[in-house]
């Protein structure tokens, strides 16, 4: 368990975001950003995921000052597209065939900052993702029992989709939405969050 003296707050509704802290032992509430995605432009990967992250978390930052924030934000790229959320069956779909048998990367932006303490720290992490071919019926068969709606890219490596995962190269939690190794380093190092 880690101890620390100022609210920590996860500006988020990811549940995977949620248990990778917890599993780790962090104490904080979750405030999800009411931010709009739509109003940040897309960028390049890396600019373009810390943008949105520090967006996400000034947002939640106006309203609870004294709090450190923690937010981010996670984007598959194949082939140079931005791979969303999908919004359709069709549209998971297209997103599990373009990634089958190829590389793709994942990227996921992170913002920590405190406007108390007039600090703030961002990065982000790359990730690289190897798919087996994926037949169309075991995508259908996905689409049936998995839930690709809520993933970027379609796909978790958890769940039904772990079977199309052949290899990454970088940060596990990186594809699960938050590079965790990355965001506690820098909360010891602040002593934003203490072990004890």
């Amino acid at each position: 368990m880690y101890i620390n003296e100022k609210q920590i707050i996860l500006a988020s509704e990811s549940k995977r975001r949620k248990v990778l802290l917890k599993d780790v032992g962090l104490n904080f509430i979750v405030i999800p950003s009411e931010f709009d995605e739509k109003k940040i432009p897309v960028s390049e990967p890396e600019d373009y995921t810390i943008a949105l992250a520090a967006a996400k978390a000034e947002t939640v930052a106006s309203k609870y000052p004294n709090s450190w924030i923690i937010a981010a934000d996670t984007i598959v790229i194949a082939d140079k597209e931005i791979l969303g959320k999908p919004k359709s069956r069709q549209d998971a779909f297209d997103m599990i065939k373009k990634l089958s048998g190829n590389m793709h990367t994942v990227y996921t932006g992170y913002y920590i900052n405190s406007y108390a303490e007039k600090k703030s720290f961002k990065g982000c992490e790359k990730t690289y993702v190897c798919s087996k071919d994926i037949s169309e019926k075991e995508i259908i068969h996905y689409l049936d029992n998995g839930k690709p709606y809520d993933k970027s890219g379609g796909y978790s490596l958890l769940g039904p989709s772990s079977l199309f995962i052949k290899s990454i190269n970088g940060s596990y939690t990186n594809v699960l939405g938050l590079p965790v190794c990355e965001i506690m380093e820098i909360l010891i190092k602040e002593k934003i969050a203490v072990p004890g």
